[in-house]
């Protein structure tokens, strides 16, 4: 259970890395801002009630994907720990 854990918690960090790599990439085009949107808008929820610096609403928006994306990540190795018993060997 924790290694699926770790593993889901890489991929959410890698999914978000990545995000934040093809928005720049592809001249912040909506179609990955729409992939980001959990992490956006916990950034805009922030810079609207601190007034905080752009990195700190770019650091909580890659955090806030990483744990989206690590959650789905989660639910995916342990349907499949769930189904390698099921297989015959």
């Amino acid at each position: 259970m924790q290694v699926n854990l770790l593993v889901a918690l890489a991929v959410g960090a890698l999914v978000s890395t990545g995000l934040l790599v093809l928005e720049r990439v592809t001249d912040h085009s909506l179609a990955v801002m729409a992939w980001e949107m959990p992490g956006i808008s916990a950034a805009y929820l922030f810079w609207g009630a601190i007034g905080g610096p752009a990195f700190m609403g770019i650091a909580i928006a890659w955090l806030i994907n990483a744990v989206v994306y690590g959650v789905g990540a989660f639910a995916v190795l342990n349907c499949f720990k769930l189904l390698t018993p099921a297989l015959p060997k």
